[in-house]
């Protein structure tokens, strides 16, 4: 699952309404309906996302914390970083396993799209790091990074819970080209990866960490609907809409659907009708998973190599380190 999407998604900008109109309008008339997940994002949508992290059936978050708690402290002291830019931070929950093993006086860039929840948890950590320097920036991930402020140097960009898997291949290179573009030589890159089913892990183990039997994955997906009908005025009707979600073994992936119960047309103003048939699919998210070689192949064609790489016990998710290539 992810945590990227439009800047300032929730706030009712005005500037950002026809370029979203454009790719939703896009997204609605290709013959696999699609919506881009960073529609899920805003505050609501960011707390139901934290709420998912949280359920039983949701392994990657606890798996992720494990490792983080073994293999940080270590990998701080190699790369003595003094400033932290995490990338689709939420809530920084787990970003407090980093900022614990740094300098008091470090500093800490949170990268989200939700502007309402990001300096929500930069006031947290304010207060919980007073000697910390907190400069939350809310941003586009699919877009290059630009930094408001100066980064002391060297700086640990870290990219977690496995949202790298939100993007297909093409689309993962080129946001580990934008961080690549703002690494310096000393700096490293610290990434969360999801993993392919296997001998420790199950195809049904991984659907059952999206579609939880609670069904707040359920409702989280349904939160891009209700985006929708806030921001461009569209008149989806939730309670027509199941959730779905399986795993494609030829693509490697999870995907996400919204479901139609009946046939029904949907207007968007500026944007037209769409004609949804009965069972007909939106396709609201896809999550990759990966091996060693599927994300030593991501890293090389950004111009990145992995100098690490850690995981569980069972095979079923890893922690990545990584250094730009001639670092």
């Amino acid at each position: 699952m992810s945590t990227s999407a439009t800047e300032r998604l929730g706030e009712g900008d005005d500037d950002a309404r026809p370029s979203m109109l454009a790719e939703v309008v896009a997204g609605l008339t290709r013959s696999q309906k699609e919506l881009s997940p960073k529609y899920f994002y805003d505050a609501r949508g960011s707390r139901l996302f934290e709420e998912i992290t949280s359920l039983p059936e949701y392994y990657p978050t606890r798996l992720e914390r494990t490792l983080l708690g073994r293999w940080i402290p270590s990998w701080i002291e190699a790369v003595a970083p003094v400033a932290l830019v995490e990338l689709g931070a939420g809530s920084a929950n787990k970003t407090r396993i980093l900022l614990d093993s740094m300098p008091a006086r470090g500093s800490f860039v949170p990268v989200d799209v939700s502007e309402e929840f990001l300096h929500e948890a930069a006031e947290v950590l304010r207060e919980e790091y007073p000697q910390l320097t907190v400069t939350p920036e809310v941003a586009d991930l699919t877009r290059p990074l630009h930094l408001s402020a100066p980064l002391p140097r060297p700086a640990l960009f870290a990219f977690l819970g496995s949202t790298i898997g939100n993007f297909n291949p093409a689309a993962a290179v080129r946001l580990l080209g934008h961080v690549r573009a703002t690494m310096n030589p000393e700096d490293a890159f610290l990434l969360g990866a999801d993993l392919r089913p296997g001998n420790g892990k199950s195809k049904e183990e991984l659907e059952a960490a999206y579609d939880d039997a609670l069904g707040v994955t359920a409702s989280f997906n349904l939160n891009v609907l209700r985006v929708l009908n806030r921001e461009l005025g569209a008149d989806f009707d939730l309670r027509q809409f199941t959730h779905r979600a399986f795993y494609d073994v030829d693509q490697a992936r999870i995907e996400m659907h919204l479901a139609a119960r009946r046939e029904q047309t949907v207007t968007i103003p500026d944007g037209g009708t769409f004609l949804v048939r009965e069972g007909e699919t939106i396709r609201t998210e896809i999550s990759c998973k990966y091996d060693r070689e599927t994300l030593e192949d991501l890293f090389s064609a950004a111009g990145l190599r992995i100098t690490d790489w850690r995981e569980d016990e069972r095979g079923r998710y890893a922690l990545v380190l990584g250094r730009k290539v001639g670092a």
